[in-house]
Parts: C-alpha cells; sequence; structure tokens
C-alpha cells in the first residue's frame, strides 16, 4: 500500500509539473519567424513592406490577459512594421456574456505603431461569442476590421476573407471588393483551409487558427486537427500559391502548449527577381 501510494503521489508530482511546463510555455513571449516573399504584381520602384502577422489572441483566457498583449505589442513595435495583419479569434471561448471583458481586454492593440495601418478578420471564435461588440473594439483601437471586403495600403492589395471555418467566407465579394485595387495581392483570413479556394491571382495567404498544433508530442505529432494537416503551420507552397500559418498567440480548450510555442511572423515582401 506504502509503495502503491509513492507511485501515485510521484505520478500527481510528474502532472502538475508537466502543467506547469505547458503553461509557462502558453504565456511566453512569442517567437519571431522571418520570411522575405516575392509577390508578383509588385508595382515598380516600390520599396519592400514589412509585415508583421500574428492571430489567435483569445484575450481574457488563462495564457492572454492585457498585460501579457501589451507586451506583445511593445515586441511587435520594436520591430518596426509598416503594417501589422491580424489573422482572427480575438475573443475565447463560445460564452457571449464575457464578450465586454473581452473587448475591453483589447484595449492595448491602440499601442501599435506602423505606416500602413493594423488589419484584421474575423475568426470562428469572435463569431461564436459577439462580432459586433469585438468589432467595435478593434476600431476603437484603430485596427480595420475587413470582412469580405479589401484595402489598398501602400503597394498591397488586401483582401480580408470571411473565416471559412464557420462559413462565413464570401469569395464572390471579396474578388469583387478587390478588384478595382492595384499592385500585389494578398489575402488575410482566419482558417488556412480557404486557400484552394482563391483565384490564380491571390499568390499569399495569411491565416492561423491551428495555433500549430498547440499540443504537439514526440514521435505521435499533434493531438488534434482543426485544419486540413498540410496547414497546421509555417509556410506551404503549392500549386503557385504560397500560405504562411502562424501559430498564435493563445491557446484555446486548454491553457497549454506543447511542441509548438506562440509566435509571430516578420514577412518582408516585394517584387520577384529581375529574369
Amino acid at each position: 500500500m506504502r509503495r502503491f501510494l509513492l507511485v501515485l503521489a510521484s505520478l500527481a508530482a510528474l502532472a502538475l509539473l508537466l502543467f506547469g511546463w505547458g503553461f509557462l510555455n502558453a504565456r511566453a513571449d512569442p517567437l519571431v519567424r522571418r520570411e522575405s516573399l516575392a509577390l508578383p504584381d509588385w508595382p515598380v520602384g516600390a520599396p519592400p513592406v514589412r509585415v508583421v502577422l500574428f492571430s489567435d489572441v483569445h484575450i481574457a483566457s488563462a495564457t492572454m490577459d492585457s498585460a501579457r498583449l501589451a507586451r506583445i505589442v511593445g515586441q511587435v513595435n520594436a520591430l518596426r512594421p509598416d503594417l501589422v495583419l491580424i489573422a482572427g479569434d480575438f475573443a475565447s471561448g463560445h460564452d457571449s456574456a464575457r464578450a465586454a471583458e473581452m473587448a475591453r481586454g483589447l484595449s492595448p492593440l491602440a499601442g501599435l505603431r506602423t505606416r500602413l495601418g493594423v488589419i484584421a478578420t474575423f475568426g470562428n471564435h469572435d463569431h461564436w461569442t459577439d462580432p459586433a461588440l469585438i468589432r467595435r473594439a478593434l476600431e476603437a483601437a484603430k485596427v480595420t476590421v475587413l470582412d469580405n471586403q479589401a484595402v489598398q495600403r501602400g503597394p498591397l492589395a488586401i483582401g480580408g476573407a470571411g473565416d471559412a471555418y464557420t462559413h462565413h467566407q464570401d469569395m464572390p465579394a471579396l474578388i469583387e471588393a478587390m478588384r478595382p485595387l492595384t499592385g500585389a495581392r494578398i489575402v488575410l483570413t482566419h482558417s488556412p483551409d480557404l486557400a484552394p479556394q482563391l483565384p490564380a491571382d491571390m499568390a499569399l495567404l495569411l491565416a492561423g487558427h491551428t495555433h500549430c498544433g498547440q499540443i504537439v508530442l514526440p514521435l505521435y505529432g499533434p493531438v488534434t486537427h482543426v485544419a486540413a494537416p498540410r496547414y497546421r503551420c509555417g509556410i506551404i507552397h503549392e500549386k503557385g500559391r504560397t500560405v504562411v500559418v502562424t501559430g498564435g498567440l493563445g491557446t484555446s480548450t486548454v491553457p497549454l502548449r506543447f511542441g509548438a510555442p506562440p509566435d509571430l511572423w516578420v514577412l518582408t515582401l516585394g517584387p520577384a527577381p529581375r529574369r
């Protein structure tokens, strides 16, 4: 009996240690990943644009409060971006009763400093809580929210596609919104599963949603998939298109990360090299 209790206590201690480790991983400052991407239709003479991409804030959760978000805003500003793109899921959970708390928690985003602004799209959790309230909070923080809409920012024509995971995408509306814009075309959305639906002239898709697996075990891999496995994380090249999937800042379901740290991307976008 004594040996059994000792084994039980050891297992409990190990479980507590693993939980603490995963929680600290989830609260860590995001890794900064960098890539340079050449885009077709880059306006002649336009300089490259430095874009910071992040997603999945999941505010008012165990792993994301206003203090941590403010610290990340400072980290982003230190990267001196020309443009910040946020690929959805500002909210956490499914409870619309907490939407006001979440909206207040997003106020640090007003501190982002860029030359070309801050642009965002909605994610599934935003639609599951209160998208109107989340939109007002983002607009108060001077974040432009696109939902099957498009804007021009310098040499970029940026389309913000509705979230495919909750069936809010509207490709005809997005194509129509981007039609009058000039320059290199990119699409920002939440779920990367939208990629196969994009027209050929939209060669770059920026997304989040997957948390890069959030819990990725040795030998086994990710515990769950919320998008097609090929879009789980990082940079994917397929059929002439590039998809960039960021691992996000917060967590969902459990406040833990293993093998999939929080991250953000610094993307230097510019013209294709001359032949």
